[in-house]
């Protein structure tokens, strides 16, 4: 494990760009060379065959074809491991490709096919792994029964925390624990490596979209793995063999983003605070799921993560109806799947990202969910306060002007989600 001398903003500023002075260059070159001129025949074999299984390109022989490895994307791998504390890091083209090497690998490693799965997960993964189209046994659990749901052919664990929609947290050691010494993936995309290293806690396998926080301004499709080096090279085999090396271009993005991710997650988290404080008092809303917010989940809290982060959910005493009127409603909010960029999104997961999972795992129709920006927390209240005042059977107490200038009004009450 590696025991960063930066502090972590230091970190997340210059890690991963240590050879940038010797090219003679300050900003993050991007190399989208599809191949490379080989010296020679042996040489560029050796460099083929080191790539192919899991390595890096031999010295001699070059970088040969990009979708074996290549510099920009290798920057961003060695940034994101530092962040992570980990000895290497692995990107993909997307989280779910990521998602996907994962279970490749390590059910090819292990000569085993089940998997204990924590729900809670996102929808996608959740989808992925219920389908059966890797060929694996999947049981579904919660978090405490995670001991009585491993077996002896159980390759992998999974677990989300903060978990996606409802935000639950899950103990990640107590989790491992429970494992058994089966490997553990956590998917820390909601928390980030600025406020929660799973690595440090156990954990085998981190695992980000980093289309979201890591990228953080929703123009990159990408995913990446923070783990030891025996398992990177499993995962870069299983890339090398299915094409799913990030492009050049994306790596370049999400690494540029590692440099602000740390003040973003700062100033959305506290934006996220003042925005779940004031729902909490709204009579439309009748829970707000937010990290920490009571009990044994604040504990845990404050054990394993360094601040609640930026997502948060509600449900809403209206059920899918008002869901329909506070999505079309807002104004400032944009109405749309993914999460963690500069600006504010609002979706419904039932209808949307988690629309493939299995009925009695699915999220309340009830329940939309958050993900806060950058913009003045006052703002966002003032947009979402005006939506839920168009709810159906309700007389608008108020209707910002400050937001009607911005943007059309919203439609009618009685207008269908998108």
């Amino acid at each position: 494990m590696i025991t960063p001398r930066l502090k972590p903003d230091s970190l997340a500023v210059h890690a991963g760009r240590e050879d940038l002075a010797d090219l003679g260059v300050h900003a993050l070159p991007i190399d989208l060379s599809s191949t490379n001129p080989l010296p020679d025949i042996e040489a560029g074999g050796l460099s083929y065959e080191a790539m192919a299984g899991g390595g890096a390109p031999h010295p001699e022989g070059g970088a040969v074809y990009a979708r074996l490895w290549n510099p920009t994307v290798a920057r961003f791998e060695s940034a994101l491991a530092r962040m992570e504390h980990t000895e290497e890091a692995v990107a993909f083209s997307s989280g779910m490709a990521a998602v996907t090497a994962a279970v490749l690998a390590t059910t090819r490693e292990s000569g085993h096919r089940h998997i204990v799965a924590v729900r809670p997960l996102y929808g996608g993964t959740d989808h992925l792994l219920a389908s059966g189209m890797l060929g694996t046994e999947v049981t579904f659990c919660a978090a405490e029964d995670v001991a009585a749901a491993v077996r002896p052919d159980t390759a992998l664990v999974m677990l989300e925390t903060p978990a996606n929609p409802t935000l639950d947290l899950v103990d990640i050691r107590a989790v491992v624990a429970a494992a058994g010494g089966v490997p553990v993936l956590v998917d820390n995309t909601f928390a980030t490596p600025v406020l929660q290293n799973p690595a440090d806690l156990g954990a085998s396998m981190v695992l980000h979209s980093a289309t979201k926080y890591l990228g953080g301004h929703g123009d990159v499709i990408a995913g990446v793995i923070a783990c030891d080096r025996e398992r990177a090279a499993a995962l870069r085999r299983v890339r090398a063999i299915t094409g799913a090396l990030l492009h050049p271009l994306g790596a370049y993005l999400v690494h540029r983003g590692l440099a602000t991710l740390p003040i973003r997650i700062r100033a959305q988290q506290a934006n996220a605070q003042r925005v779940a404080a004031w729902l909490s008092t709204h009579p439309d809303v009748s829970r707000v799921y937010h990290p920490g917010t009571a009990g044994d989940a604040r504990d845990l809290l404050h054990r394993q993560m360094r601040g609640p982060g930026a997502m948060l959910s509600i449900e809403l005493t209206g059920g899918i109806e008002q869901a329909r009127s506070l999505t079309s409603g807002v104004r400032l909010f944009t109405h749309a799947v993914s999460l963690g960029g500069v600006d504010s999104l609002i979706q419904h997961p039932a209808s949307l990202t988690h629309r493939p999972v299995a009925a009695e795992a699915r999220p309340s129709a009830a329940l939309v969910r958050l993900s806060i920006g950058l913009e003045d927390p006052e703002d966002l209240v003032a947009d979402l306060e005006q939506a839920l005042a168009h709810a159906p059977g309700r007389t608008p107490d108020r209707v910002p002007g400050a937001l009607d200038a911005r943007r059309p009004a919203p439609a009618h009450a009685g207008a269908t989600h998108p």
